[in-house]
């Protein structure tokens, strides 16, 4: 009977033994990993389009990415080489930002500017991210799916089709905002009537340039001629040369021209020396004589109007008057 008791008390033993011994798992590896939103969009050549941080679902840090077969997702085919193809692009230099006070020539710009090769498309291995550039312009239209590869001290797992990333035209409304618009008459005495607001529309004509051409137009489409003075500045108020820095606006017999070298246009705010933020605002006359406000008579035109452009390129800005009709001399 002692010799069976030692027997049971021996295997007792070796089992606590070996059960003490067993490998301790190391951290948590989520097999719930995922993106906020599953299609990630990329509006193609905007300056930066971001996707959400990869939410790790409560996985042990630190962990690492790696983005994996991305591929069309229409043919199932590898996407194509532009995505990791390195293109020139124009940018701020590290540390340095556009400053309005003192960055007011091409060439004071370009000092805290530099070009630098990037690939439309970076992914951060650290948070999961993509981030896209200008040179995604490069890209072609179209849905691609892609793996994630995810690393921390519990092991590493891969995760097919984690995200699809849809490559898309931006709309007008991602390159151009409003941020005022309205409208006044007034008499020789300087009595002011309020007027319909104007519509400030904006049509994309190329991807060239940096070039914005600002149209003031009546009811019928009909532009005014700011060469032959229809236009005019009011006052000591802000107008379209107040927020260009670095090339002259060039005048026509239907338009006011400006080569703004870099987007945002406006790039900031425009703060008076009194320190009276302007925003974006412009402020124009159209005289009596060039103008019949409907319901008004013998008032001047004051159209106030404040617009940004988010992105380079040709655009034609109009700044339409719904109650005004140009009166041609």
């Amino acid at each position: 009977m002692k010799t069976n008791l030692k027997i049971l008390y021996s295997l007792v033993f070796v089992f606590t033994l070996t059960s003490g011994c067993k490998k301790i798992e190391n951290g948590f590896l989520s097999e719930g990993i995922r993106y906020k939103d599953n299609t990630i969009f990329c509006k193609r050549g905007m300056s930066l389009t971001m996707s959400d941080r990869i939410n790790t679902d409560g996985s042990t840090p630190p962990y690492t990415f790696e983005l994996l077969n991305l591929n069309d997702e229409a043919t199932g085919q590898p996407a194509p080489d532009v995505f990791f193809k390195e293109f020139d692009i124009l940018t701020f230099k590290p540390g340095l930002v556009f400053n309005a006070e003192t960055d007011t020539t091409v060439e004071l710009l370009n000092k805290k500017r530099e070009t630098v090769k990037k690939a439309p498309m970076e992914f951060n291995t650290v948070s999961g991210q993509l981030v896209f550039n200008r040179a995604s312009a490069n890209l072609p239209l179209g849905r691609f799916n892609f793996d994630v590869k995810m690393t921390n001290p519990r092991g590493e797992r891969v995760f097919p089709k984690l995200a699809t990333i849809e490559i898309v035209e931006p709309t007008i409304d991602d390159m151009f905002k409003v941020t005022y618009q309205a409208a006044s008459g007034s008499s020789a005495a300087e009595v002011f009537t309020g007027i319909t607001a104007p519509k400030v529309t904006c049509t994309k004509i190329s991807n060239d340039g940096a070039r914005v051409i600002l149209k003031i137009v009546d009811k019928n489409g009909n532009a005014f001629n700011p060469k032959n003075g229809e236009v005019i500045k009011r006052g000591d108020r802000p107008m379209f040369e107040s927020h260009v820095k670095f090339n002259p606006v060039q005048v026509t017999d239907n338009s006011m021209i400006c080569d703004f070298e870099v987007a945002p246009f406006p790039l900031a705010k425009l703060i008076g020396k009194d320190g009276t933020d302007w925003g974006f605002l412009n402020y124009y006359r159209i005289p009596m004589k060039y103008a019949q406000i409907d319901g008004l008579s013998a008032n001047n035109v004051n159209p106030v109007f404040g617009f940004q452009l988010l992105m380079e390129g040709t655009y034609e800005v109009q700044v339409k008057l719904p109650t005004v009709t140009r009166i041609i001399q």
